[in-house]
């Protein structure tokens, strides 16, 4: 990134990154500013094979309170309509969900105080989420007369569309709690130290499993292919490319030598 960003904050710490929105004052609510950061900042990560997962939270006690409304009233509301104005942040805050939602990396979503409406769909579009038992969860945007456009691709694709239209429909609040047995979050934990625990496993995990084959399975996963030969072709194609590759020959290698691959060594494994 060209400058230092102001409604995020980037700590890198060896292969991983974290993420912290960074408007505590505002419980971490998304402006134009924000979703322009967030989008720099994983444009910048997205080619870095250094760096391994990317962690994604909130500062002072908070995940996110989905889009700043006081900003939608401003530039939105306040004068003559413009709709291409709208429009243009609509696209702006659905590229950024896209973005995360296909970043090569893994990504953890650690959700703590809350995560409401579009806070809720950026933790959709993580790979992995820990939530506290406590923290406040819902998609209010019908109950103020707005639909969750970009985010609700993200959203059934968590839950199903059952579960999906429940909640979008019918706007319920609930708990991590009740979120964990939704199949809404991966993991609940019982407080901070939780997730700081959690996130520790989840890296370490993490260590064992080849960055470009991680990146692979992802598309494959993401890859929306109607044609079953066209999917197997596009798998072979994956596979093979993998088993000729650098990574692939040293974990096959690593099997038999009965060591730790190169990517999962410790520090202490460099001595």
């Amino acid at each position: 990134m060209s400058k230092t960003p102001e409604t995020i904050e980037l700590i890198r710490d060896g292969y991983w990154m974290t993420i912290r929105l960074n408007r505590p004052e505002r419980r971490n609510a998304m402006t134009r500013r924000m979703t322009s950061e967030l989008t720099d900042a994983l444009l910048a990560l997205r080619d870095d094979r250094a760096v391994r997962g990317i962690t994604l939270r909130g500062n002072g006690g908070w995940f996110c309170a989905g889009g700043d409304l006081a900003e939608f009233r401003t530039d939105f509301q306040s004068g003559p309509p413009d709709r291409a104005d709208i429009e243009a942040a609509s696209r702006a805050a659905g590229t950024l969900f896209h973005l995360l939602n296909t970043m090569p990396q893994v990504t953890l979503a650690l959700v703590e105080g809350g995560a409401m409406a579009g806070g809720l769909g950026l933790m959709c579009a993580c790979d992995i989420s820990v939530a506290t038992e406590d923290a406040a969860f819902a998609l209010t945007e019908t109950t103020l007369g707005l639909p969750p456009a970009q985010i609700a691709p993200f959203v059934r694709s968590r839950v199903g569309l059952a579960k999906a239209r429940q909640m979008m429909l019918t706007a319920p609040r609930f708990t991590g709690t009740e979120a964990g047995r939704l199949g809404l979050v991966s993991t609940v934990v019982t407080d901070h130290d939780g997730l700081e625990a959690e996130e520790v496993r989840l890296r370490e995990a993490l260590r064992r499993c080849a960055p470009s084959a991680v990146a692979v399975t992802k598309k494959l996963l993401l890859d929306h292919v109607e044609d079953d030969d066209a999917m197997i072709a596009s798998a072979a194609n994956a596979f093979a490319g993998c088993i000729l590759s650098d990574e692939g020959r040293e974990g096959v290698a690593s099997f038999f030598e009965k060591r730790r691959p190169s990517w999962a060594r410790r520090p202490e494994d460099q001595a």
